[in-house]
């Protein structure tokens, strides 16, 4: 029987979501002969340049290289070096041209977090979570010169859990995506495995989260509220404003965690009303009217402050009670 052939993968990639196929790749027996990842970034209140994840975890056992863009040969000259029978994607950040497509010979294979077609594009895990999919799952992918359009190599769905964020399913996808990428890698090696062209029912596009969608607007249903307020944690806060009744003034609030409030609330309260404010450290919550149902805060922050339970903030605000509002006037 002739031994499975050992494959040279080049990997690309840039967030910690990419890390765990680049370790599987590293403990894999294939040979994993060179790395892109984007160049450092300043961050922090200091701005000082900070190397990727993906930088962190590859250095000083393969070749890094982190070219700015992918737009002239003298950029992908670390391939041609590298020599690889495949280039592996995760989350890189730029876009691949058609010479690079063309470069490996068995291709540039990409893990997506989603089940394609469904949530092609940038932010798959959280509109699966704000459209209140029921799953989702990850996707590998040989890449075309499309937006995430490649045919299909494996899937491998995943449920998605009532109490689910945007970083805890993001972490349950990056655990499953080394192994689902080695499988397909072994499939390809051993010439088993046959890319399939994707459905053309069943398309959506996951655009990029704005910075408005981050704004609670109080008129929608609380079921679509608490998906909004777990899918976007942890990368940012679903936020509202306090708006006091006597002078009009707004205090910024961001919401960390709520749940569905029990049905049968005060009849004809305004979308946005504090309806109730119990105040037990261990227990409180903040419950306001939304435009069908209600939802209860259970933990939120003011600016500048630390996390509060629900609880612990109604009782530092004695204010904080019917028939004050959240949101702007309608």
């Amino acid at each position: 029987m002739t031994a499975p052939k050992v494959l040279r993968v080049a990997f690309a990639g840039t967030p910690q979501f990419a890390v765990p196929v680049l370790l599987a790749l590293r403990q894999s027996r294939h040979s994993l002969v060179g790395v892109l990842t984007q160049p450092d970034r300043p961050k922090g209140r200091g701005r000082q340049l900070t190397a990727s994840p993906v930088k962190l975890a590859a250095q000083d056992s393969v070749p890094v290289r982190q070219p700015a863009a992918l737009r002239q040969p003298a950029d992908w000259a670390p391939l041609l070096e590298w020599r690889p029978d495949v280039l592996v994607v995760v989350a890189y950040g730029l876009i691949l041209p058609q010479p690079v497509l063309d470069l490996p010979p068995l291709g540039c294979i990409n893990v997506h977090a989603s089940l394609l077609p469904r949530w092609r594009g940038a932010a798959p895990i959280e509109r699966a979570l704000l459209a209140g999919d029921g799953e989702t799952g990850l996707t590998v992918m040989r890449m075309d010169a499309g937006l995430d359009t490649g045919p299909i190599l494996l899937r491998r769905a995943v449920p998605i859990e009532p109490r689910d964020t945007g970083g805890s399913l993001r972490d349950r996808l990056a655990e499953l995506s080394g192994p689902l990428l080695l499988e397909a890698l072994d499939g390809l090696a051993s010439g088993t495995l046959s890319p399939t062209p994707q459905p053309a029912a069943g398309v959506t596009y996951a655009r990029k989260l704005e910075k408005h969608e981050a704004q609670i607007d109080w008129r929608r249903p609380a079921v679509e509220i608490e998906r909004q307020i777990r899918a976007l944690r942890p990368r940012t806060t679903a936020e509202t404003v306090r708006v006091d009744p006597e002078s009009g003034t707004e205090e910024r609030l961001l919401v960390h965690a709520a749940r569905l409030a029990p049905e049968g609330g005060p009849a004809g309260a305004v979308p946005g009303s504090i309806v109730q404010a119990v105040g037990n450290h261990q227990s409180g919550y903040i419950r306001v009217q939304c435009g069908a149902g209600s939802l209860d805060l259970l933990t939120l922050q003011r600016p500048g402050g630390l996390p509060q339970r629900a609880g612990v903030f109604v009782s530092g605000q004695p204010r904080l009670q019917p028939p004050l509002r959240l949101g702007r006037a309608l």
